[in-house]
C-alpha cells in the first residue's frame, strides 16, 4: 500500500499540527473551528495513511510520538508553503467588494477604532469590515487578519508597516476615588493610594520599576489583564490607575493626575502581509485607516 500522502489531505496535516501545538484535541478544536469528534478521526485517518501512530495517548491529553516529533517540523514547512501560496494569490484579487480583517487590541478596539471604522463603512459600503479584539498577536502571514493595529513595530519578515504615532500615557482615578482618598501631588505620594494594576501581565510593574517605583504584583489593591475592564476598575474608583491621556481627559468622571511624572508614550503602526497590501480591499481600508488614527492621536 502507498503511504504517501496525497493533495487531497492537508486538512488532515493541519489538524496534526493543532493537536501537536495544543496537546489536545478539545484545544486544536477550537482553534480550527472544528468538532473534537471530526478532528478525532482526521488524526486517526493520517495514522491510517502513514502507517504509524503521530501521538502517546495520557490522562493530560496528546504528546508527539518519536515519528510524530519529527514530523512535526516538515509540516510546519508546509503550513508556512500554504499560507504563502495563499497570500500570493489573495493578493491578486482587485475586487473593491469583500471582507477585510482587522486586529487591534482590546483597548484600542473600544476607544480608538469604532469612529473610525464607521467612516469607512460609510465611505466603501461594498466593504465588510471584521474586528478582531483581542491582546494577543494574531499571525498575520497566517491570514489570522488582513490589517493589524499594533502598539510595537512588527519585526515579521514579508509583512509592512507604518508608522502612525503615538498614544500619550498617564496616571489617572476617578473623581470619587480621588475626592475619598486625597490627590497626590508628586511621585513619592503615589504608593501611599490604591492603585489598579494588571494581574498575570506584568508590563505596568516592569515600566514602574523602570520609573524608578520598587513595585510588585501585591502593590497593585485591585488586578485584572482585560482592559475594558481594567479601565472600568478605574472609573469605578478602585484607586488610581494609567490609560491614554485623550480617553482619559474625554470622561468627565476621571481626572488626570499632575504629579510631574512623564509615561513613556505607546508607538502605533499599522501592519499587514506584504502580499495582501495591493489587494484593493485592503490597501483601501489600510490608506482610511492611517488617515484616521493619525487624526485621532
Amino acid at each position: 500500500m502507498d503511504k504517501s500522502i496525497t493533495h487531497s489531505d492537508w486538512s488532515l496535516i493541519q489538524s496534526f499540527l493543532a493537536v501537536a501545538e495544543t496537546g489536545s484535541l478539545s484545544a486544536a478544536a477550537r482553534q480550527l473551528n472544528r468538532s473534537q469528534p471530526t478532528l478525532g478521526r482526521q488524526i486517526h485517518a493520517l495514522e491510517d495513511e502513514l502507517g504509524v501512530s503521530l501521538f502517546d495517548r495520557h490522562a493530560r491529553g496528546l504528546k508527539l510520538s518519536e515519528v510524530g516529533a519529527q514530523l512535526f517540523p516538515m509540516a510546519q514547512q508546509m503550513h508556512v508553503a500554504m499560507n504563502a501560496f495563499s497570500l500570493t494569490a489573495a493578493g491578486q484579487s482587485q475586487e473593491l467588494e469583500g471582507s477585510v480583517r482587522i486586529t487591534a487590541s482590546v483597548f484600542a478596539s473600544h476607544h480608538l477604532l469604532p469612529p473610525i471604522l464607521a467612516q469607512i463603512r460609510a465611505a466603501e459600503p461594498a466593504i465588510q469590515l471584521e474586528l478582531v479584539a483581542t491582546d494577543a498577536t494574531e499571525n498575520l502571514l497566517y491570514r489570522e487578519a488582513d490589517i493589524a493595529v499594533r502598539m510595537f513595530r512588527p519585526e515579521q519578515m514579508d509583512i509592512i508597516t507604518k508608522h502612525l504615532g503615538e498614544i500619550r500615557l498617564c496616571f489617572c482615578a476617578s473623581r470619587s476615588y480621588l475626592d475619598r482618598a486625597g490627590r497626590p501631588n508628586s511621585p513619592d505620594d503615589l504608593l501611599s493610594h490604591d492603585l489598579v494594576g494588571f494581574d498575570a501581565n506584568e508590563q505596568i510593574i516592569i515600566g514602574m520599576r523602570e520609573m524608578g517605583w520598587p513595585v510588585n504584583r501585591d502593590s497593585f489593591a485591585t488586578r485584572c489583564d482585560f482592559q475594558t475592564a481594567y479601565w472600568e476598575l478605574v472609573r469605578a474608583g478602585c484607586g488610581i490607575g494609567f490609560s491614554a491621556v485623550r480617553v482619559a481627559e474625554a470622561d468627565p468622571e476621571v481626572e488626570v493626575l499632575d504629579i510631574n511624572v512623564e509615561i513613556p508614550a505607546l508607538p502605533v503602526w499599522l501592519a499587514a502581509p506584504q502580499a495582501m497590501r495591493q489587494t484593493t480591499r485592503i490597501r483601501r481600508v489600510w490608506d482610511m485607516l492611517a488617515e484616521g488614527i493619525k487624526a485621532d492621536l
